[in-house]
């Protein structure tokens, strides 16, 4: 441990001796360098996206890549500037999700009012398409993009052909809530009437939300161009959906002449600096962790599938781990410097236990702060348990929230290890009685339910959704049978979750946080510091996971990874609990992403 801390040492020494400054490319030569005063042009690199909570890099050092809630206090200090002249975006062929496109678009307008910003892609998606109508004065495709511009659909898979008629497996899956419908992919070998209405509903008021924003920010493109792609570049802009074709550097040096600027300063992405500490700052904080003392605004970024610990079948960032959460948690609610709190969710659900745990701990901190929740691209079943703790929730128009209920079951393979020859005999300490060896081993892959277990299995997750009704009625403030009304695992989009009562307001990270300040009587500028950066080298010396379990994790997400397609990730991974031993989960019906 010693050794490792020394060896450190001169890096940091290294360190200190570099000057701190934003990387400056100037005249397209992509030198580095020069004064860092006067009018200048920001290049927002968002090639590689913008995740909710990037990975951490090696030996948990930060993920250069920036992460949402950077973009946006990155914006905040850019509109507070007084030299800013322009903005240049870079979006490459980045995948966003939908929500998460209208936010950008939303803050790339904010500084579009005050300087041009011109975006450039490689490659547009509905998403990012949407983006770039709402935030930018030109819109820029590479001469050999593809404009997807293709209009809103969601695809399910059902294995149940596969599952029970070819590999004979006998697949006993549950669900409280007629519009569940997350045993219907191991169950049935198409939607239910109740999940098909369910869907449909909720895309066609996400397709309303991103038709309008395209229409409103292309006002001259004909009403069919967003639907009816995919285009060339050069016919997405006879359809009027793009301004300019051409390269990335024929946008910088058009934006530079309409600014009157050529100094372009990289403030976002592609190793630009996190913050305002500038490279130096970025790995001092990196080494040692959020260690500039404790902002009056926690930001807590809680995303991907929930589970107790951390044993989810698919890795992204490990997901929201409930013994890691509840332990940022606890330490937010004991610091009374810490003055409020924002919740920020991207989550399908996942371990029924968990997000009861979780949400215990939310509803502590809002007893004692403001706790404010800002939904991604969503907050559904368990996610929408956390999101329900919070004194006020914040969703975009096109959000996913709801899918209040609850699924449970297992796959049996005694029947088709019978087909190769393979027995499986159960011996219960209870002799005499025909049930005990069901009841028994009734968590075994070996053994299918009987008809009483059946019962049994069902009635513990009807109480699990009693208890999900009630945190939720709890949390927000009104009667269980308003929640009833819109429970059964229905999900809505966030624009139909506010008609519902789910949902308080519509905006975005950026309208939850100003929110949260004037709840916690703080200026309109009080600093947000994210309480879930990855913890620093130092941190990561010292944390009580264990190497091994953490190398199996990592080797697990691997193989998955590259074998689950990965629109089918997060329903593996909020699913995965049940094949850690726990009975029941609240989680997203079906894999959904929509860009």
């Amino acid at each position: 441990m010693n050794r490792a801390v020394v060896l450190a040492c001169p890096l940091l020494l290294g360190a200190l001796a570099c000057e701190g400054r934003a990387r400056v490319v100037t005249n397209g030569s992509g030198s580095r360098g020069g004064e860092r005063s006067g009018p200048f042009i920001a290049l927002l690199d968002l090639s590689d996206g913008v995740p909710e909570q990037p990975p951490s890099g090696f030996l948990g050092i930060g993920s250069r890549g920036p992460s949402f809630d950077q973009l946006v206090r990155e914006a905040e200090r850019l509109g507070r500037g007084e030299n800013l002249r322009g903005v240049l975006v870079k979006l490459g062929a980045a995948q966003i999700g939908l929500a998460r496109t209208t936010e950008v678009g939303a803050i790339l307008s904010t500084l579009r009012a005050k300087v041009p910003v011109f975006c450039h892609a490689d490659d547009y998606s509905n998403g990012t398409l949407g983006l770039a109508a709402q935030g930018c004065s030109r819109v820029w495709a590479s001469p050999a993009s593809s404009v997807d511009a293709i209009g809103l659909a969601a695809q399910t898979v059902y294995f149940h052909r596969l599952l029970a008629d070819d590999l004979g497996l006998d697949v006993d899956f549950l669900q409280v809530g007629r519009f569940k419908g997350a045993e219907e992919p191991f169950t049935r070998d198409g939607p239910s009437p109740e999940a098909r209405e369910s869907l449909e509903a909720t895309l066609a008021d996400m397709r309303a939300v991103w038709l309008d924003g395209v229409q409103r920010g292309r006002p001259g493109a004909a009403p069919t161009a967003p639907e009816d792609g995919p285009y060339t570049a050069q016919g997405a802009r006879a359809r009027g959906l793009i301004d300019d074709v051409g390269y990335f550097d024929e946008a910088r040096a058009a934006l530079e002449k309409t600014a009157g600027a050529s100094r372009v300063e990289l403030r976002l992405g592609g190793g630009a600096p996190a913050g305002v500490e500038g490279q130096l700052g970025s790995l001092l904080r990196d080494f040692a962790g959020d260690s500039f003392g404790p902002a009056p605004i926690a930001l807590v970024r809680a995303t991907g599938a929930i589970s107790l610990e951390g044993a989810g079948l698919i890795g992204d960032g490990g997901g929201i781990v409930e013994r890691k959460l509840a332990r940022v948690l606890a330490r937010l609610e004991r610091d009374d410097d810490v003055k409020a709190v924002v919740l920020r969710i991207d989550s399908p659900g996942g371990s029924a236990l968990a997000s009861d745990l979780l949400w215990h701990q939310l509803m502590r901190i809002r007893a004692k702060k403001p706790l404010v929740a800002s939904i991604g691209d969503m907050a559904a079943s368990g996610g929408y348990y956390l999101a329900s703790a919070a004194s006020v929730v914040f969703a975009d128009a096109d959000s996913i929230v709801g899918s209040i209920g609850v699924v449970g079951g297992k796959i049996a393979v005694d029947h088709a290890l019978e087909k190769i020859g393979v027995h499986a005999e159960t011996f219960p300490g209870k002799t005499g009685d025909p049930q005990a060896a069901a009841r028994a081993a009734y968590d075994s892959l070996f053994v299918p339910w009987d008809d009483a277990t059946r019962a049994r299995v069902l009635e513990s997750m009807t109480g699990i959704y009693d208890l999900f009704l009630a945190r939720v009625a709890e949390g927000r403030g009104i009667p269980i049978d308003r929640v009833a009304a819109s429970a059964e695992g229905r999900i809505f989009s966030g624009r139909d979750g506010k008609a519902n009562g789910l949902v308080d307001e519509l905006g975005g990270l950026r309208d939850a946080v100003q929110r949260t300040r004037e709840l916690a009587g703080l200026s309109p500028d009080a600093r947000v510091g994210a309480a879930d950066e990855p913890a620093g080298f130092f941190q990561t010396l010292v944390d009580d996971d264990s190497p091994s379990d953490s190398q199996k994790s990592r080797a697990t997400a691997t193989v998955l990874q590259r074998t689950i397609p990965a629109e089918l990730a997060a329903f593996v991974s909020s699913v995965g609990p049940l094949a850690s031993g726990e009975h029941a989960v609240c989680a997203l019906a079906f894999g959904l992403t929509v860009r």
